[in-house]
């Protein structure tokens, strides 16, 4: 692997954390999920670095960011990310989103067009029904996934590895260092804050005028996204298409990574 460069951003008065590949070549935006960070993405990212500089945000109260005391919401995530964007000057890149990262992803180019050539949306939080994203992952206490979090966070590194690896055991062993070490960086606080409340996806996707891919898995697996959404949302996109990857749940490129990677490396080279 190539040395990566690693840096820092001011955007909304925080520090945004950044790890980056480099070099003049086209670049493309990389936005993680929720208790993930960008290195998160390092798979990918070595996949793709020989073609694309690659750059891995960490999102406020994730990795190395600022924590989440000022707020937490999905419109101050993508004003952080148009922040970013415009520090580096980027010009129009291109955006690959997971989950959360997925829901932001699509809230920039839905509201700054000029800054996405093309937008990649792994199962973003788009159900068939208006939802809040922060329903099975936030408050109150008794949550089973704040506990689990909780639980994982008590456990050592090398602990949570082993715990990854016998949770995820479809997951390369690759995945599995950055994944335990990012549920160590964060922020509680962004539990605690959280507006995550989202808008009818019908709605933004109208507004998104970017060709957009859409990735989706199996519901059975754990996947939001459903083919009949994923049909819909791509009869209303101006540019959009969507694939379904099957074998996978709602982390794709984690659990069919090969497939994964031909669908987004074809869509980034189709003209």
């Amino acid at each position: 692997m190539a040395i990566w460069f690693e840096g820092e951003l001011q955007a909304n008065g925080l520090h945004i954390h950044y790890n980056r590949t480099g070099g003049e070549k086209p670049s493309l935006v990389l936005l993680h999920g929720v208790t993930d960070n960008g290195l998160c993405w390092t798979p990918v990212a070595q996949e793709l670095e020989a073609d694309y500089d690659v750059i891995m945000l960490d999102a406020r109260g994730h990795g190395r960011s600022s924590r989440a005391e000022s707020g937490f919401s999905q419109e101050l995530l993508a004003a952080d990310v148009v922040a970013c964007i415009q520090a580096l000057h980027l010009g129009q890149t291109r955006l690959l989103g997971h989950s959360m990262g997925a829901a932001t992803a699509a809230l920039v180019a839905a509201q700054h067009p000029e800054l996405v050539q093309a937008l990649l949306l792994e199962d973003p939080p788009w159900r068939s029904e208006p939802s809040r994203i922060d329903t099975p992952i936030l408050a109150p206490e008794d949550n089973p996934r704040l506990a689990w979090l909780r639980t994982l966070r008590a456990k050592s590194y090398e602990e949570r590895i082993m715990q990854g690896r016998h949770d995820n055991p479809a997951w390369p062993e690759a995945e599995l260092p950055p994944w335990a070490a990012s549920k160590e960086q964060v922020d509680m606080a962004v539990f605690k804050h959280a507006r995550l409340e989202l808008p009818d996806w019908r709605e933004l996707v109208g507004q998104i005028s970017s060709p957009t891919l859409l990735l989706i898995g199996d519901t059975e697996r754990g996947a939001i996204v459903s083919r009949e959404t994923a049909q819909q949302a791509t009869q209303i996109l101006h540019a959009g298409q969507f694939i379904q990857i099957h074998g996978a749940g709602h982390n794709i490129r984690r659990e069919q990574h090969a497939a994964y990677m031909v669908a987004i490396t074809t869509f980034l080279r189709t003209p």
